[in-house]
């Protein structure tokens, strides 16, 4: 008998937002190759499905079993050719296709015929099993495979790594949990020009929203000099690290006194340096500046800080702090930065590839990405067009920051502040307390998954200790034992044994209501 293999820790923070439907596009990614002369379209295709055998995550799913996400087969990638069509037209229409999490596949291709002598391949993955380094990989393997180059056989598999990965979590939790407790707290209302709340309360909602994008290149950004040293016989500190501190200066500058920005870091070994999987990690970073403080001196406090933090990268902030909402960003303002790898070189072509195509869905109030390559820093600012407005002022702002990393941060921007404005059948008819019946059925359960002997009907779940993956539990052995089925956003917004059975009361007599959207 085969025994599942779990889903890595990412996965399964990944796995619970988008079964509760609050993921929209965000986690798809999208990656346009343009191809300028005569390609070998037969050769390209075999490359694709030679691609997916080297890389066998592509061919994955993620599915529940006893309540737990795991990975299973899934259908291999898809490969299509057009002959003809509107480019941007096709591009939209793979990004909104939705993926089948269950059944794969979970990456697509798609050969599109511009001209005679131009093609261009569009690629869209799921982050569950894509991140933005193998955004790299993938090209670097097609281009060798299109090209019949040698290329060196990898160790081991993504279920591979996943499994160290779980392993090593499992011995920092403790450390993590006391790391966390001393440091996390949850993120505040956020302070930026234009920013307001929209009448349906998007910018505080725990789920991505439908965005757009601002786009500017910094040249020659952190180039060396006296920033790049920070302060005297302070560790060098990396290009990323001034970037953020420059984030970090920018939202102080805006009155934000504490600013947080939660931060894609990766959890890549040297072992897996050459996989394609989602290998990342999303962790706040805050700090506590001065006026006095310049950007240089900011960087290397948070240098400081990573190094602590770094240990437990692998450690997802939802297993070391108790009661944390699942959400797609942990804090309102995200980030993300990673250099640039060199341009693939397919034989006989010229070859311009879009590395960050937006899809059309923000997964925070304001993400920003940031690409470092030769030219510069190209930074995307991807927003929520309803609840900020000031995007092209922050984007000045910004760049006003990076480009004097020496000045005190007081200093670089003068005005007014921001203000943030605006500011089943089965159960029918039991009673919401005491202790007879289903009531004690679904309090057993929570005591099982919990290991607590007494809960009471209004005592929270997530003060109790629960997080994602144990509602995930509780769902499963609910639909076992009672036959009835309860949404994750029930648990969500009313965490408590009473909550749970008044949406169970409310949904008498209409559709179950169902984890996956009523499906």
């Amino acid at each position: 008998m085969n025994v599942p293999t779990p889903a890595s820790p990412a996965q399964v923070g990944m796995w619970i937002t988008e079964r509760m439907g609050r993921a929209g596009t965000a986690y798809r990614m999208p990656l346009l190759v343009t191809f300028e002369g005569h390609l070998d379209a037969p050769r390209l295709i075999e490359a694709c499905e030679v691609l997916a055998d080297r890389h066998p995550v592509l061919a994955t799913a993620i599915r529940e079993h006893d309540g737990m996400p795991v990975e299973v087969p899934g259908l291999p990638p898809s490969i299509d050719v057009t002959l003809a069509g509107d480019l941007d037209d096709l591009v939209h229409e793979e990004i909104q296709r939705p993926f089948d999490v269950e059944a794969g596949p979970l990456v697509r291709f798609r050969l599109v015929r511009v001209a005679p002598a131009r093609h261009v391949l569009i690629i869209v993955a799921h982050h569950l099993v894509f991140d933005g380094e193998s955004k790299d990989i993938l090209l670097r393997d097609l281009a060798a495979l299109y090209n019949g180059d040698a290329i060196s056989p990898l160790s081991g598999t993504y279920a591979d790594h996943a499994a160290a990965e779980r392993a090593r979590m499992e011995g920092l939790l403790v450390d993590a949990r006391e790391f966390w407790r001393e440091r996390r707290r949850e993120p505040g209302e956020v302070l930026l020009p234009g920013l307001s709340a929209p009448p349906d309360g998007t910018a505080r909602s725990r789920g991505a929203a439908r965005g757009a994008v601002h786009t500017f290149r910094v040249p020659g950004l952190l180039d060396g000099g006296p920033a790049a040293a920070a302060v005297p016989g302070a560790p060098r500190v990396s290009r990323f690290e001034l970037f953020l501190a420059s984030v970090h200066a920018l939202l102080y500058a805006y009155g934000n006194e504490e600013p947080v920005c939660a931060v894609d870091m990766s959890t890549r070994t040297p072992e897996a340096r050459d996989h394609i999987g989602l290998f990342v990690n999303e962790l706040p970073v805050a700090s506590a500046p001065s006026p006095r403080t310049t950007v240089a001196e900011l960087a290397a406090l948070l240098h400081a800080e990573l190094r602590l933090m770094y240990r437990f990268r692998s450690v997802p902030l939802a297993r070391a702090v108790r009661g944390l909402r699942p959400r797609t960003a942990m804090a309102p303002i995200s980030l993300s930065y990673r250099r640039r790898g060199p341009e693939p070189q397919f034989a006989g072509l010229r070859t311009a590839v879009d590395w960050a195509v937006f899809t059309g869905s923000v997964r925070s109030v304001l993400h920003i990405q940031a690409v470092d390559g030769p030219d510069g820093l190209d930074v995307i600012m991807q927003y929520d067009p309803r609840a900020v407005a000031g995007v092209t002022q922050t984007a000045k702002d910004l760049t006003a920051i990076m480009n004097n990393p020496d000045s005190a941060i007081g200093d670089i921007l003068t005005g007014d502040r921001p203000t943030f404005s605006g500011d089943s059948p089965a159960l029918s008819g039991v009673a919401r307390t005491g202790a007879s019946g289903p009531a004690d059925e679904i309090r057993a359960i929570w005591q099982e998954v919990l290991g607590i002997d007494e809960i009471g009907d209004d005592e929270d779940l997530f003060d109790l200790g629960g997080h994602s993956l144990t509602i995930t539990q509780i769902i499963a052995r609910m639909r076992k034992r009672l036959g009835v089925e309860v949404s994750l956003d029930v648990f969500f917004d009313t965490p408590t044994i009473a909550g749970v059975l008044r949406s169970i009361e409310g949904a008498a007599g209409e559709e179950p209501v169902g984890v996956d959207g009523g499906r």
